[in-house]
């Protein structure tokens, strides 16, 4: 998929990718640039997180040296 940056540096995020991760008008994304390429993620809000880490192993081997 291509998009093409304005004058003003502004690039449209194209619908199909705008309805796939939820992106709204107002919402924020962070930029990074990451291996020489522009990578866009959206923020989502903290209750958005709430059970993301369900079914992850609790059960933790402490070493001895460790309370």
């Amino acid at each position: 998929m291509t998009v093409t940056v304005s004058p003003k540096y502004q690039v449209v995020i194209p619908q199909e990718v705008r309805e796939v991760l939820q992106i709204l008008p107002g919402m924020k994304v962070q930029v990074f640039v990451f291996e020489n390429r522009i990578e866009i993620i959206p923020e989502k809000p903290m209750r958005d997180m709430r059970g993301f880490l369900r079914g992850l192993p609790t059960d933790v081997e402490r070493e001895e040296d460790r309370p």
